[in-house]
């Protein structure tokens, strides 16, 4: 049963804040990480500025709406976990319908956006990636099973597939194995975390792997996926034809990541698990600049 928010008393500021914070920014910078890249890969060399401009904005508010609607689903879980107690739906700085009809127009707003300035194809992206994180990660799978992120994490992945059509109103091959990337990257990323926090999961119900599988088992499933992560940014070297830069950029991000879930592997620490996080997020922003230096570097600006 979902607790009534307790209502806080605070400035016009505070509520606007609460507002931003229903849109999870610090996720939202991630995905923009992706995309950028993705389009200066795709347009072999930096796109008109408007475009970009115009997919980072949709791209934005689309994520933003999105995380919001997850976060007024889990308004419950969140005033349970100690991470996410401070949450504006459990404090209270804005009533949940309120937050509600907020992200609705927010991701409305979105698509619009993306198909009036960018492209159909973008738009219709944008959008079903909110539904799948809303209807197929949020309302289904994530309390019901260990594999929630998973799959969840196909919304996680839609960004690089978002920038590759706005620059090329289509889907190339090299997209795809970019969308791969993401979608194994996330499980090793988000289970890392889930290490620190398996208990806090435990305390709210949610299936987190680390919280209902032995570390052994989570920590092997990491390494799996992590592996697959490494395949796969080799993969996309070849079928885009990145240059040496690239390549060997590819090469040493991977081993850092493979050896510092092994290292988690040997050690079940949660400190080492919170270093990979960390170092997770600095992977993929690393991997995605070079592959935009690359391309600027060989093809020109």
């Amino acid at each position: 049963m979902v607790a009534p928010a307790v209502p806080v008393q605070g400035s016009i500021w505070s509520v606007v804040g609460g507002y931003v914070a229903l849109t999870k920014p610090r996720i939202i910078e991630l995905l923009l990480v992706t995309t950028v890249p993705v389009m200066v890969v795709a347009n072999g060399g930096v796109p008109g500025v408007w475009l970009m401009v115009a997919t980072v904005i949709g791209g934005t508010l689309s994520a933003g709406g999105a995380n919001a609607i997850n976060m007024y689903v889990d308004r419950d879980i969140d005033a349970q976990m100690e991470r996410t107690r401070n949450r504006p739906l459990v404090t209270g700085v804005m009533q949940p319908t309120s937050a509600l009809v907020f992200a609705i127009l927010l991701e409305l707003f979105a698509v619009l956006w993306l198909w009036y300035f960018v492209n159909l194809l973008s738009a219709a992206l944008a959008l079903a990636a909110c539904l799948f994180y809303v209807f197929v990660y949020t309302l289904w799978l994530k309390r019901i099973t260990t594999q929630n992120i998973v799959i969840g994490g196909a919304a996680g992945a839609a960004p690089v597939l978002i920038g590759w059509a706005a620059v090329t109103n289509s889907l190339s091959l090299s997209a795809w194995v970019l969308f791969a990337l993401m979608f194994f990257w996330t499980p090793p990323h988000f289970w890392a975390l889930a290490i620190r926090y398996k208990d806090d999961y435990g305390k709210a119900g949610v299936p987190m792997l680390p919280t209902v599988k032995t570390l052994d088992e989570t920590t092997r499933q990491m390494l799996i996926y992590s592996v697959v992560v490494v395949i796969c940014s080799v993969a996309f070297a070849v079928t885009a034809e990145m240059g040496i830069l690239y390549w060997v950029g590819a090469v040493l991000l991977g081993f850092f990541f493979l050896a510092m879930t092994v290292k988690v592997q040997h050690t079940k620490s949660t400190a080492d698990a919170i270093r990979l996080f960390t170092y997770s997020i600095t992977y993929v922003t690393l991997l995605f600049a070079l592959m935009a230096v690359d391309v600027i570097v060989r093809n020109g600006w």
